[in-house]
């Protein structure tokens, strides 16, 4: 089980790899993963190619052959992140589908919080088709999804703009919703917003019960629902088959 646990396949070319500090070969897809493990420790700000060359015991130069720079790292983290949201473009059901995507999205967000804001930023940084062709992938399977179920290209478009426009600022929200006591009953003191004057804000005040029993999954549903129930009914498309 531990010799499983030390390697790695390769995500270019197959090969298997001993993962083990200081053993084996050094691989891209190997780089990426230590990137993520610390990523999801000490967040973008501590990783850096000296910290990352450290993590792999190689010198950094090593490292420079398989990526460029940092932002060719972060590049292949989201990559690595969004290889793992896969999209049924043969379902018949193109609706729950894109539920499935969301809900998905949505855990695999949860798993790498500190990705998040990778996921949200990297494409502002990186034209269209210099992407790595994971991170395409999701998109490439959403269009394949709807122009199977009948919408036009222009509109498969729209939609998976509007899915993935709402499902980062979903996600965005879901990570603020912090508790400052979760030992407290009361949901003010829970959320610590005792600590804000009445006067300036009553509504505040007094949302703090939904507000404290947050539920980031059946948010992301009755978000889903208007999203999805709006969709189909302004959107054009050829076929009839495109009831929810």
């Amino acid at each position: 089980m531990t010799e499983r646990k030390d390697r790695i396949a390769d995500v270019n070319d197959g090969e298997v790899l001993d993962t083990r500090l200081g053993g084996g070969p050094i691989s891209r897809s190997l780089i990426l993963q230590t990137a993520l493990t610390i990523l999801d420790r000490d967040g973008e700000s501590g990783l850096s190619m000296r910290r990352l060359s450290e993590a792999l015991k190689r010198d950094p130069t090593v490292l420079y052959r398989h990526v460029p720079n940092k932002g060719a790292v972060l590049d292949g983290v989201v990559e690595v992140v969004l290889s793992q949201l896969t999209v049924d473009s043969a379902d018949p059901d193109w609706a729950n589908q894109l539920r499935v995507v969301a809900h998905d999205f949505r855990r695999l967000a949860l798993a790498h919080p500190n990705v998040v804001p990778l996921l949200v930023t990297r494409p502002l940084a990186t034209p269209l088709g210099r992407r790595p062709p994971g991170t395409l992938r999701p998109l490439e399977g959403v269009l394949t999804l709807l122009t199977g179920a009948g919408f036009t290209g222009a509109d498969a478009l729209h939609i998976y703009r509007v899915l993935f426009g709402y499902l980062h600022g979903h996600i965005l929200d879901e990570l603020q919703e912090i508790v400052e006591r979760p030992e407290e009953s009361d949901h003010v003191l829970r959320l610590g917003l005792h600590r804000l004057p009445l006067t300036e804000f009553p509504l505040l005040r007094e949302l703090a019960p939904v507000i404290g029993s947050y539920d980031g999954a059946a948010e992301l549903d009755r978000g889903l629902d208007l999203l999805l129930h709006g969709l189909t009914t302004t959107v054009t498309h050829r076929g009839s088959n495109l009831s929810m």
